[in-house]
């Protein structure tokens, strides 16, 4: 089977590294055992793109950057993704990923009205997504990873909402039958959204959030972390 790309777009919180690793090292675990092989390529470092037809699905990671600001190289992610998702390539979108894509399928994204979500976050799958493709595994209720200021304000048109919650409607979208977008991070465990918190604990005392809170309530999300697997295997049986 052809690798499967995760496009990364950032680095997380240096602090971090050490104690808990970092994108890639997540990923590679989530995915595990339904890839064989998988692609990191670094955009933000000038690793580039794959040409689509070189992988058999596409994976792009957040960022602490904020999509409305068009930033070269995530103009051309957004460029490269006009160009993949009509060829069929499967993709699924994460945090900062996932409002590219709405951003390049015609939707709005912009900062949430409600503020900040950080920390591990209670999330409803709409009744619709009881037979989606992706987010069908998912229970009514599931807890997830959470660590976003802006959101996909309106999805573009055609778009099925398949879970939100009271701060972000749109936490995971369904774009076409092969194009998903998730707010939250199926790739975080609890511990590294505490350590998320406790990087930004200034940050979030001066939006007026209790960090101490935040982080005493952090557990692990197995419910949303099983989605990287299950597009992992979506991605080999469309293959």
């Amino acid at each position: 089977m052809l690798p499967l790309a995760v496009i990364v777009l950032d680095t997380t919180e240096p602090s971090l590294i050490p104690r808990l690793g970092d994108f890639p090292d997540w990923f590679r675990a989530g995915f595990l055992p339904e890839v064989d092989e998988v692609e990191f390529w670094d955009v933000r470092g000038g690793a580039g793109l794959p040409p689509p037809d070189t992988v058999c699905g596409a994976v792009l990671t957040g960022a602490s950057a904020m999509v409305t600001d068009r930033e070269p190289w995530s103009e051309a992610t957004g460029a490269w993704l006009a160009r993949a998702i009509p060829k069929g390539l499967p993709v699924l979108g994460i945090c900062y990923g996932h409002q590219l894509l709405a951003q390049v399928l015609g939707g709005e994204v912009g900062y949430n009205p409600r503020g900040r979500e950080i920390g591990t976050i209670r999330v409803e799958r709409t009744g619709d997504a009881a037979d989606d493709p992706l987010f069908g595994i998912l229970p009514p209720r599931f807890l997830a990873q959470s660590s976003h200021s802006q959101s996909v304000l309106v999805p573009p048109p055609g778009t099925r909402v398949a879970a939100g919650n009271a701060h972000d409607p749109h936490q995971a979208l369904t774009y076409t039958p092969r194009v998903f977008g998730v707010q939250f991070h199926p790739e975080f465990r609890g511990e590294v959204s505490r350590g998320y918190i406790e990087a930004r604990s200034e940050a979030l005392a001066a939006e007026g959030l209790d960090p101490a809170a935040l982080a005493a309530a952090c557990q692990d999300s197995p419910e949303s972390a099983a989605l990287l697997p299950r597009f992992a295997e979506l991605c080999r049986r469309l293959a």
